[in-house]
């Protein structure tokens, strides 16, 4: 059975991001979506809650999982016999980064672990969660960026925190 596993934050999860498992999907018999619990960063949303937006927005799709981790994505691999990350890609300054960041868990995870790039659709490609939440911030519309749902959520989530 090929199976991989794609980690992020999904701070919020975005189109881009369900390209990226929609097509990985079709690659592998099992994909594991993982939220990153990153105690480093102060989020929009709670690991829950992202995890319960990747599963309503993954329901569709039988083979794959969502799950979430903390530390380092090599020791959750191990733990789960995962030997391949999936990343996805928007543009050169994505590639420096996130190549760095594949030969390190190579080297970490002694080659149990590769990395598969997937570029994102064109249609995608401008697409990031910051810009997400930046544009939210401002009242602007998002629907091009996030299903309604997570639209619906992003607002009441900043509704909370601002006190809209």
């Amino acid at each position: 059975m090929k199976r991989a596993v794609y980690p992020g934050s999904f701070d919020p999860m975005t189109y881009g991001h369900l390209d990226i498992i929609k097509r990985a999907s079709k690659v592998f018999d099992e994909l594991t979506v993982s939220v990153l619990d990153n105690k480093g960063k102060t989020p929009l949303f709670s690991v829950n809650d992202r995890v319960n937006i990747l599963k309503d927005a993954t329901k569709d799709l039988p083979n794959v999982k969502i799950d979430s981790f903390s530390g380092l994505l090599i020791d959750y691999a191990k733990k789960y016999d995962i030997h391949v990350a999936v990343r996805g890609l928007r543009a050169i300054t994505d590639f420096e980064y996130e190549l760095q960041l594949a030969q390190t868990n190579r080297k970490l995870s002694k080659g149990a672990l590769d990395t598969i790039f997937l570029t994102t659709s064109l249609e995608y490609s401008y697409l990031s969660s910051s810009g997400v939440k930046e544009i939210a911030r401002f009242g602007g519309d998002i629907s091009e960026c996030v299903p309604d749902f997570v639209a619906d959520l992003i607002f009441e989530r900043l509704k909370e925190i601002d006190g809209r």
